[in-house]
């Protein structure tokens, strides 16, 4: 009897979260907007939805703070909507751990993490693409080289190639990642290689994407271009650190999902 009283002298009301994210058509937007940043029209295709009622959600979404909107930089009129996935990762796990200590989740393991033998497989290879070449792909394909210890194959390219720029490198010099030696590269170089998933971001870059023909996923972050920040590369560089950590959150999110779908290889 005292047990019971105890037991239910802890019950509350569940999380905020779990409220905010239990509704089927915001559920449905976060499992979008956890693949790729889209655009409103295209959630509305995706759901089927009025663009009213896709709107008025998103903007509870916003209010929770699990969704964030940029506008494009290829189309002002467009706008794209992300989702803060630490942040709901963090919501996740308190939600379990409100309901008992040890329903608590734990990250999922990373592609370089996983155990049990991985002879049948192949790396799968990732290809990272914005205008320039010069500083977010580039930072996206290091970093990704990085957190994988080299599982997963990684390669970036622009539409129009510019010179390395040279905050990127000193971003990445704080991280211990050294590019100064890349060189970039024009995205017609590997339209005849075989990617498994093609990462664009630019808003620019992913309206001139061409299609590959190894027919990879195609997934979109859109990202400011950092070197636009300022009007020096002195005044832009703290953009540059944003810019590094942005992409930093999104590979340490992208590996477990890379690691759920790794690719058996083709025996002859």
């Amino acid at each position: 009897m005292q047990h019971a009283v105890l037991a239910r002298s802890g019950r509350s009301n569940p999380p905020p979260f779990l409220r905010l994210v239990a509704h089927p058509v915001r559920w449905r937007l976060l499992q979008e907007l956890v693949h790729s940043d889209r655009a409103v029209a295209e959630l509305t295709d995706l759901l089927v939805a009025p663009q009213s009622l896709v709107s008025y959600h998103l903007g509870q979404l916003r209010a929770g703070e699990l969704v964030s909107m940029r506008r494009s930089s290829a189309d002002r009129r467009d706008s794209y909507y992300r989702v803060d996935l630490a942040r709901c990762g963090e919501l996740f796990q308190a939600a379990g751990g409100a309901l008992h200590p040890g329903l608590r989740l734990v990250p999922a393991p990373t592609a370089s993490q996983s155990s049990g033998p991985r002879r049948s497989r192949r790396r799968q290879r990732v290809l990272f693409l914005c205008t320039g070449n010069s500083a977010r792909s580039q930072m996206a394909e290091a970093l990704l080289h990085h957190h994988s210890e080299g599982s997963v194959a990684a390669a970036s390219a622009g539409s129009n190639p510019k010179p390395l720029h040279p905050n990127a490198v000193r971003a990445m010099t704080r991280r211990g990642i050294d590019i100064g030696a890349n060189r970039t590269k024009h995205l017609d170089e590997f339209v005849s290689e075989r990617f498994d998933v093609v990462i664009t971001l630019c808003d620019r870059v992913r309206e001139v994407c061409p299609e590959l023909p190894s027919h990879p996923e195609l997934v979109h972050w859109s990202m400011p271009d950092p070197a636009l920040e300022g009007p020096t590369d002195r005044a832009s560089y703290p953009a540059f650190e944003r810019t590094t950590a942005d992409i930093d959150t999104r590979i340490r999110h992208l590996l477990p999902v890379l690691a759920a779908t790794d690719h058996l290889e083709v025996q002859p």
